[in-house]
């Protein structure tokens, strides 16, 4: 949730900050801002709405070089607390306009704060927390930046991303972080804050992560780290090596649509590197056929302490929730092992009973996501052993966590996960599989036929998305249902979880899910003329059952489309339409079978004319509860 950028170097500051914000307006955009600093002092700018209402109202000041300055701090805004408007726009400052602040996250102890402010004479402007803390750091200030933050931050309770600059110490830029994320860029006589690395791609590839509650002081010619007491610490560079055009739209209308298209090399990128050749085996069989493969995990320390486990638990949120839901699954047919999934925000408070024989599992992009990370952090003090299935290097889940399992799914911009969820899948399989052959419930046949499946989802994907203009048709015949029910059973109704999630998320469309069998203990209420119906069915010993189901929707006028394999003529008589995907084993169908759902909300939201990179209310990394 929110962006932050920040710049201090050689150059016009104005467009850095300006571009910077619109690689990073897929975490807000609810309004925008920056500050800059130079010969005339400190000027802040801000507008309600999207990035170009700020451009369009600053336009004549850029062309006249009013805005010439060195250095500056931007922010595009989630709102929190206050509603989206120019006054409750970031940069705040304080009451002089001395200092300016950009904030991601919340702090809790805002209206403690600015009580105790008001008291002191203090008059606020807005209705949002971040004013309290230009305040704080402006009643702080003694001559020293730096020591006036770090007095600051002593009496913040919450999660933040600061970026503070003031007109009185006008060559550094001080920036901090707990609990959200913050990256600084180190360039030639330049350096950067971002609140993720798109931004900074065009200007340097040498980058350091923050820690919670470490300081970063930015010159034009170096930077300092410090801790949360004001203390100098070292910090390494890290070398990022994604390619700057995968977080460019690259000649598609929308990143959405441009991630959806690219899961067959995502998906091929997560696999790649866990297949080899099988060392135990002579590599051949009897009549000399292609070498035995395997699955190496070494990454999570798969090793023999693993058969030790009594159970896994899964947790995560939103989309990543759905992929664990899946991997229960995964984990209790391939590997014959009792998997709990939980919502970590329901983990975290519901006091889990757990222990040191737990392999515990947590997902998230980002490696960011507020709730997440607690329920983590909650695992470790119980002991158990914590591997992370993220996205991103050097995020707080990927530091934290015992052992890390990387996506490999490249920079996903859309709020709407599509291309990260599909890579952890393939992450989820994977370690289903290999737990299997350690607990030896998984025969070397089934071992080697799902390798195989794995190997080919990448082709199958690319087949599907050749076919896409089928869904985009059937988008525009039904994007105007008022209520669309997917349903499934087993695999597909976890699939379903997703589907529902991606067409409300950025079409508004109404949309649930739920397991085939229940459709008769209240759902098919619901159901009428009004109704789109999505079966998704890929568990073959379950058509009969999905067949009845379809013709009970049916029967009270609800459209129904089926998505099925290619092979299948099962429900052809019963379903209005059929989308047939490549035929797979049954267990592995969710990488496929997710996919024309993705495209069909992708397109039922352009139909609607509506931004599906950009859904209203939301933020791409959620790092506040």
């Amino acid at each position: 949730m929110c962006g932050i950028i920040g710049y201090i170097g050689g150059q016009d500051a104005a467009p850095i900050l300006l571009k910077g914000l619109k690689k990073l307006e897929y975490r807000g955009y609810d309004s925008a801002g920056i500050a800059i600093l130079g010969a005339g002092g400190l000027t802040v700018r801000k507008s309600r709405g999207a990035i170009k209402n700020l451009e369009e109202k600053i336009e004549a000041e850029l062309a006249g070089g009013v805005l010439a300055a060195s250095m500056g701090i931007g922010h595009t805004r989630w709102a929190t607390h206050g509603e989206p408007s120019d006054v409750n726009s970031h940069p705040h400052t304080d009451v002089s306009g001395t200092i300016a602040v950009v904030h991601n996250g919340i702090i809790e102890n805002h209206v403690r704060l600015k009580a105790w402010l008001q008291k002191h004479g203090v008059v606020f402007r807005s209705e949002t927390d971040t004013e309290a803390v230009a305040h704080l750091i402006d009643l702080h200030y003694n001559g020293d930046l730096l020591q006036a933050v770090v007095e600051a931050i002593k009496r913040l309770e919450g999660s933040y991303a600061l970026a503070v600059i003031s007109r009185d110490d006008p060559d550094r830029i001080i920036a901090v972080r707990k609990e959200s994320p913050l990256v600084i860029g180190k360039g030639g006589g330049e350096n950067f804050i971002a609140s993720d690395v798109p931004a900074l791609l065009e200007y340097t590839r040498d980058v350091y992560y923050l820690l919670d509650r470490e300081i970063a002081v930015l010159y034009r010619d170096k930077v300092e780290f410090y801790n949360g007491d004001g203390q100098s610490i070292e910090k390494n560079v890290a070398h990022v090596d994604w390619d700057a055009g995968a977080a460019e739209k690259d000649g598609y209308e929308h990143f959405m649509i441009k991630e959806i298209n690219e899961q067959p090399k995502a998906l091929t990128g997560a696999l790649r590197a866990r297949i080899q050749a099988d060392t135990t085996d002579t590599g051949q069989d009897a009549q000399g056929a292609m070498p035995v493969k395997a699955i190496n995990l070494q990454e999570i320390g798969f090793d023999s302490s693993w058969a030790k486990a009594n159970r896994v638990v899964i947790t995560a949120c939103g989309t990543a929730w759905h992929a664990a839901v899946i991997g229960k699954y995964a984990f209790e047919r391939y590997a014959r092992i009792g998997t709990d999934v939980d919502i970590a925000s329901e983990y975290r408070y519901r006091n889990p009973i757990s222990n040191p024989q737990d392999i515990f599992i947590i997902i998230s992009q980002s490696g960011e996501t507020a709730d997440t990370l607690a329920a983590m952090r909650m695992a470790k003090k119980s002991g158990a052993r914590v591997i992370a299935i993220t996205n991103v290097v050097g995020s707080t889940l990927a530091r934290e966590a015992d052992l890390v399992m990387y996506t490999w799914a490249g920079p996903e911009i859309a709020v709407a996960s599509t291309k990260a969820f599909t890579t952890q899948l393939m992450c989820l399989y994977l370690i289903a599989l290999q737990f299997g052959v350690l607990r030896d419930v998984l025969s070397g046949e089934e071992l080697a036929q799902s390798i195989k499946a794995l190997e080919d989802i990448s082709g199958q994907a690319e087949r599907i998305l050749k076919d896409k203009e089928t869904i985009q048709r059937f988008a525009a015949r039904h994007f105007s249902k008022s209520k669309v029910f997917f349903m499934g059973r087993l695999f597909d109704y976890a699939v379903s979880l997703e589907s529902a999630l991606k067409l409300k998320e950025i079409s508004y469309t109404h949309s649930e899910a739920f397991a085939a069998g229940e459709l008769k203990h209240g759902p098919i209420a619901l159901v009428d003329e009004s109704t789109l119906v999505v079966a998704i069915c890929t568990q073959t010993a379950l058509f009969e059952k999905m067949e009845s189901n379809i013709k009970e929707v049916k029967a009270r006028d609800a459209a129904t489309l089926v998505i099925t394999y290619e092979d299948v003529n099962y429900f052809d008589q019963s379903a209005d339409e059929v989308f047939r995907i490549p035929r797979l084993p049954d267990g592995l169908s969710p990488m496929l079978s997710i996919i024309p759902c993705q495209l069909y909300a992708y397109y039922c939201a352009v139909q609607r004319g509506l931004d599906p990179d950009k859904p209203r209310n939301l933020a791409k990394s959620v790092t506040v509860e």
